[in-house]
């Protein structure tokens, strides 16, 4: 039990235990805000399939348009907050999420759309990194650490659980665009709160703009998720997609000369000559795409393959998303007193069998009680596995290296879930284009119809053809658009699969020492053991 005295020591330094709670609070609501916004179009694809006909990639650039900022901007974002106080930044990423989301319901086309997402991402990109520093900031002791942590990782899961529900009752009941007035309704509530509760935290030491850092970090992380996203469409080889490659491999060694070269970094490079914290960054990459993908190869399965209702794409969303709620005490617990490295190999491999679960039902299985099991295993191992990366992340670095460390952990994070619908819808749609035209040219369908669906699908691909009505020409080849969508996004589970798989792997024989997550005051960035010094003294 805390003292009197040692109570009053922490009110006078600004840390009683009142100020600690409410601004923990406040950031897991500002983190929610972000995820909920974050995951609110993947169960509106199908509605923004109807309404606004996207072809190509631009159905994808939906969800990216918000990821590609948050992506690139995190590390920027957290020496601000370092900098400058990290509540400025609570409260203006949520203003930001409402102007975007706001810009968002207005739309009455596909750029429009892109252009809220793309605002509201600027304020995801302040959120993500500022609200899990000022979690690691606010505590002091392994315990407290490791509890901030599990109701973080919740809070940001808990968002992903509540966003298909408001998306699916608000899709299926008014519109796609009641869907974002909601959330710009939660951003202006939120915004609020942090306002009056949130407690301001910075650590300056050590830290500056660093703009060479911070430009050519932005440029080489823009080009090449910009490569990524648009290769499937404008094919692999097109000069715009080599030019893109080439400018990321550019500045990203520029980046890498100018962090080392910078005498207050935008990120410290030897942050990665420790082992545990390189072996989770290729780990949260890889997970996290995984995690990601299956999402979106689930929304795009659920909502534009078998066009149901986003009501009912949002029960998909809450297997995944809503166990991280449900399992926060348990998570807890064994963050305190398990090694989070099984924690992390455990959650990955129950991911990776729910993958090659998925992988296996049938495109014409509409049930909702088929997908339960898969992607419930899904759900419960990302709730482990994203607590874990988290918590070893932060752990592994001196305690005024928090912002930092946060920014970094959030940057691949969410580089990993920007990659998960590029990649998977690239794989999916590319297996599933090749087997249409095989199906169509070997199918008994009259020469009209087959030309009819040639050309739809020239036009927009085998989504175009299975949304267009059964009784047309080019309606007679939906049942084989959606067999070829279906092998396609099979492809795409074992995928998301694999890399689960992959990442299991590495986090069993990579990962060394015991890292239970006790805070780290000393300087010591090397080894691949824990940090070992004492924690800062309350």
């Amino acid at each position: 039990m805390t003292s009197p005295g040692t109570k009053a020591t922490e009110a006078r330094r600004g840390h009683s235990p009142a100020t600690r709670k409410a601004t923990l609070i406040t950031s897991c609501l500002a983190v929610c805000l972000a995820q909920i916004a974050l995951a609110m179009p993947a169960t509106l694809n199908g509605l923004f399939q109807d309404s606004l006909h996207p072809v190509g990639s631009q159905l994808t650039w939906i969800s990216d348009a918000f990821l590609l900022p948050v992506t690139v901007l995190e590390l920027t974002f957290g020496v601000l907050g370092d900098l400058f106080g990290r509540k400025r930044l609570l409260v203006g990423g949520t203003v930001l999420i409402a102007v975007g989301e706001v810009v968002a319901a207005t739309a009455s086309g596909v750029p429009q759309l892109w252009a809220g997402q793309l605002v509201g991402g600027l304020g995801a990109a302040a959120l993500f990194p500022t609200t899990l520093a000022m979690v690691a900031a606010g505590t002091h002791t392994a315990r407290d650490r490791a509890r901030g942590i599990a109701v973080w990782t919740a809070s940001l899961s808990t968002g992903g659980f509540v966003a298909p529900v408001l998306g699916g009752i608000s899709g299926t009941y008014g519109s796609w665009k009641l869907s974002f007035v909601i959330v710009a309704a939660l951003a202006v509530v939120t915004a609020l709160v942090c306002r009056l509760l949130a407690e301001d935290s910075s650590s300056p030491e050590g830290r500056s703009l660093d703009w060479g850092g911070q430009i050519t970090i932005l440029v080489g992380l823009f080009a090449l998720l910009y490569a990524v996203i648009q290769g499937p469409t404008d094919g692999w080889g097109s000069p715009s997609v080599i030019g893109a490659f080439v400018v990321a491999a550019v500045f990203l060694v520029l980046f890498g000369f100018a962090e080392h070269r910078a005498s207050t970094p935008l990120l410290r490079l030897d942050l990665f000559r420790n082992r545990a914290f390189t072996t989770v960054s290729v780990i949260t990459v890889v997970g996290m795409f995984s995690f990601l993908g299956t999402a979106y190869a689930t929304s795009i399965r659920i909502g534009v393959i078998q066009h149901q209702s986003p009501l009912r794409t949002s029960v998909a969303f809450v297997l995944l998303g809503g166990f991280s709620l449900v399992l926060t005490p348990l998570v807890s617990r064994l963050l305190e007193r398990a090694n989070p490295r099984w924690l992390l190999a455990g959650g990955l491999l129950l991911m990776a069998t729910g993958d090659f679960w998925m992988a296996t039902l049938d495109v014409r299985e509409t049930s909702l009680g088929a997908l339960f099991a898969p992607l419930g295993l899904v759900g419960i191992g990302y709730a482990f596995s994203v607590a874990s990366v988290t918590a070893v992340a932060v752990n592994t670095v001196p305690i005024r290296f928090t912002g930092m460390a946060s920014a970094s952990t959030s940057l691949l994070r969410d580089f990993g879930f920007t990659l998960g619908p590029a990649l998977i819808g690239a794989v999916a749609l590319g297996h599933a284009s090749s087997a249409f035209q095989s199906h169509l040219s070997s199918s008994s369908l009259a020469p009209a119809a087959k030309s009819a669906a040639t050309e739809v699908a020239r036009a927009g691909g085998p989504l175009a053809v299975n949304s267009v009505p059964p009784d047309s020409a080019p309606g007679q080849a939906v049942s084989l658009a959606r067999d070829a969508l279906g092998q396609g996004y099979s492809l795409g589970y074992l995928v998301c699969g694999t890399a689960a798989l992959v990442s299991c792997l590495l986090a069993m024989t990579a990962l060394r020492g015991d890292w239970k997550g006790t805070p780290d005051t000393g300087e010591s960035l090397t080894a691949g053991t824990p940090a070992t010094a004492a924690p800062e003294p309350l």
